[in-house]
């Protein structure tokens, strides 16, 4: 028993001792390539094992002949040992140069090219989230683009838009304090309906700041649909009506929902306008809701005769407004832009289709319990 206890202290002990240096070593080449920290737990390993053997055999006062067999047989395996260490370390480096040469060309064009195959877990799972992140970066940077590109078409939108009220504002003052106009009274209506125009147009501009900005408050509460429909077509038959258009709401069911009333309401009534301007005389502009799931779906349908299918992933961007002129009363193309942020903000969804003769919105909503 005694014997066995030396033998372990001997071999701990010797053992020890290569770790400790081995781990000194690891240290001081923390800051340098791989593979002299691959070369280094290589020789900690085999050193461990030689030191203490050769201990255990000093301790055990071994004959010349049989020390030196011993010896023998440790410097062969320490020496076949590191060389088997040295060509597995070598893929590891390979795949270890392909990986960095992979990701600084990530840092230098965007893209990233994973390498064909990688010699341990560790970089396969490295690889594969680097994989991922440059696939979220090609998608972040191509929604700056595109939100880049929206912001400079409404910025020449809205100078366009704000030009030409201005524009004729000026005209119309400057014709009374001329004394040139026969009847004022048509003036200072035209001017008030510019102005009041003006005014939507600023606050369609605040609002959609502020679901931006994410500083949209909501006051919620429980209400059906089908009353917000129902206001949702009074509030805009008059408009209907003066443009020749069948408003309908078949099919609306009441289902409660929880949402600020007044933001849904203007979410419907941009809807309906945006619907009803788009529709020709004798169109049908039909509001249907129902239930599915634990969802309410609003849908709002035109006869605009649809949407090109290329433009129907823009039609809720900001400023988007089709091939139609870019003039009044086309709008700013805030609405839609504006409806997908207060029903984004109500953790719902909104969407577009075309159906035969026109287009189909859905709003979804999460339904109360």
């Amino acid at each position: 028993m005694r014997d066995t206890l030396l033998i372990v202290v001997y071999a701990a002990v010797g053992a020890a001792a290569a770790g400790v240096l081995g781990t000194v070593a690891l240290r001081l080449l923390r800051d340098r390539s791989v593979t002299l920290s691959l070369a280094v737990v290589a020789g900690v390993t085999v050193a461990a094992m030689l030191a203490g053997t050769m201990l255990v055999c000093w301790a055990m006062l071994l004959s010349d002949h049989d020390l030196w067999v011993v010896t023998m047989v440790c410097l062969i395996s320490a020496v076949v040992s590191l060389l088997v260490a040295f060509v597995l370390g070598r893929s590891v480096v390979r795949g270890s140069r392909a990986l960095a040469a992979a990701t600084r060309a990530l840092g230098d064009d965007g893209t990233f090219t994973p390498p064909p195959s990688a010699p341990t877990a560790e970089l396969a799972a490295l690889t594969r989230e680097l994989t991922e992140t440059s696939a979220k970066l090609a998608a972040s940077r191509e929604r700056e683009r595109a939100l880049e590109e929206s912001r400079r078409e409404l910025v020449a939108w809205i100078s366009h838009d704000l030009r030409t009220p201005l524009a004729g504002l000026q005209a119309m003052t400057e014709a009374l304090e001329d004394g040139v106009v026969s009847d004022p009274s048509v003036y200072h209506a035209r001017i008030r309906a510019e102005v009041e125009r003006l005014g939507e147009m600023v606050s369609d501009l605040f609002e959609l700041s502020r679901i931006q900005a994410g500083v949209l408050a909501l006051n919620t509460a429980r209400m059906s649909v089908y009353d917000l429909v129902g206001d949702a077509i009074a509030g805009a038959g008059a408009l209907a009506r003066e443009r020749g258009v069948r408003l309908v709401g078949d099919g609306v069911e009441p289902v409660p929902v929880e949402v600020d009333g007044r933001e849904m309401s203007r979410v419907l009534a941009n809807l309906l306008v945006n619907a009803i301007h788009r529709t020709p005389a004798d169109g049908t502009v039909a509001v249907s809701a129902r239930r599915e799931e634990d969802s309410v779906v609003v849908s709002v349908t035109d006869e605009c005769g649809g949407i090109p299918p290329e433009d129907l992933p823009r039609v809720f961007d900001t400023g988007w407004r089709g091939t139609n002129a870019r003039t009044p009363p086309a709008g700013a193309g805030l609405g839609l832009a504006i409806v997908r942020g207060i029903v984004e903000a109500h953790q719902g969804r909104a969407a577009v289709c075309n159906v035969p003769g026109g287009c189909r919105f859905d709003i979804r909503l999460p339904a109360a319990a």
